[in-house]
């Protein structure tokens, strides 16, 4: 069983942390999608460092100083908490012999201060980051990359992701997908497929 992290096990979403810094809605909107846009933070999660592209938007966006800082500073609180229902499928997989596994799209930096506040990941074998393999989803070679580190035969496997390139990633090389909506349509596919009873 392989899952994916944000918006499967935890949910993400950058206006967590600015609803927080920034009163005015309109501003807010603004400011996630044309300063610190999910785009933007996706090239931390591809392996680029933090200390090149904060000086970068800042001197684009000077204005935005602080809050860029910010989000450097306190991402976790871009992650709420997690998506209900889905840690407590992770033990009961985990209690009933299942394998897991995960593929994340995450920075580096952000991951080593994510990981260690979470003990739900201890149940978990390996866990492919993006950010320090300098490869994200859908690219089929993190599949790839994943099945080797594994030493799982894809053809057994599942891959719970809640994008549908993601899945269409892990299926080229032979993994099947679930695309995920909730926690309760998961567990019915699990059952289906007998990871669970």
């Amino acid at each position: 069983m392989i899952f994916d992290v944000g918006r499967v096990l935890f949910d993400w979403d950058l206006r967590y942390l600015f609803a927080k810094l920034i009163a005015d809605p309109a501003e807010l909107e603004w400011f996630v999608t044309h300063v610190v846009t999910p785009q933007w933070h996706f090239q931390h999660d591809a392996g680029r460092p933090l200390a090149e592209m904060l000086p970068e938007l800042k001197a684009a966006f000077p204005g935005y100083a602080a809050l860029i800082d910010a989000y450097a500073a306190r991402f976790n609180e871009t992650i709420p908490g997690p998506m209900p229902g889905t840690l407590e499928l992770v033990e009961r997989l985990d209690d009933a012999g299942v394998p897991l596994f995960a593929i994340t799209n995450f920075g580096h930096e952000f991951w080593e201060g994510f990981r260690p506040t979470q003990p739900i990941f201890d149940r978990f074998r390996d866990i492919v980051v993006s950010g320090i393999e300098k490869l994200v989803k859908p690219d089929p070679a993190i599949y790839r990359l994943a099945i080797e580190r594994f030493g799982i035969d894809p053809a057994g496997a599942l891959f719970i992701d809640d994008v549908a390139a993601n899945i269409a990633g892990a299926e080229s090389v032979g993994i099947a997908g679930h695309r995920f909506v909730d926690a309760a349509e998961l567990e019915a596919e699990l059952v289906l497929r007998r990871y669970l009873g």
